[in-house]
């Protein structure tokens, strides 16, 4: 019996505010810019590329190059973008692992 592969997008299970919280918070929690980066793309295509380069302010193909996987998107088209998805960018005091 021959294995069959299927390509899979994270893009087509983002389909609700939660899941877009969720995946993105999952995101941050591994504490890579990069990988923050590239899953912040997977939201902005989810939510349609066109729609969210004209309220982030910014082109299709800035936001395609900012959130590649060799892309390093500002703060500021970071900020713009999160507030097109519908998500903001908080803090919180950071806690110390137990000892």
């Amino acid at each position: 019996m021959k294995e069959q592969f299927y390509d899979y997008d994270p893009a087509e299970a983002l389909t609700d505010a939660e899941s877009i919280a969720i995946f993105m918070e999952d995101a941050f929690e591994t504490g890579d810019a990069a990988y923050i980066a590239q899953a912040l793309g997977v939201v902005a295509r989810a939510k349609g590329m066109t729609t969210i380069a004209t309220e982030a302010g910014v082109s299709r193909e800035h936001l395609y190059r900012s959130f590649s996987a060799k892309g390093n998107p500002t703060l500021k088209t970071m900020l713009a973008v999160m507030r097109a998805v519908g998500l903001d960018l908080t803090s919180r005091r950071h806690s110390k692992p137990a000892q």
